[in-house]
């Protein structure tokens, strides 16, 4: 992924989990967030359920970074896991 993950974007990613991950194919997702530039909450919503999932995250920088520890620290507390897929 590349850019800001923000609106329509948002959508866009939870139909593309949406469609992988009903395949009955048992492989491993992967999200390389190292070329986004921004997170919304709707994003930051999204990709919390997804890693509830077993969704891995993959980010290098200092504020990606950030936002993914901030979700993992809300993992257990918020939304069931499928509250926002």
């Amino acid at each position: 992924m590349q850019g800001r993950l923000v609106g329509p974007w948002v959508s866009e990613l939870r139909t593309a989990w949406k469609r992988a991950h009903r395949s009955q194919d048992k492989r491993a997702c992967v999200i390389d967030l190292n070329d986004v530039t921004f997170i919304d909450k709707s994003g930051e919503r999204l990709l919390r359920a997804m890693s509830k999932k077993g969704a891995q995250l993959i980010a290098r920088g200092l504020y990606l970074k950030h936002v993914l520890e901030q979700l993992q620290e809300r993992r257990t507390n918020d939304y069931p896991s499928n509250a926002s897929l």
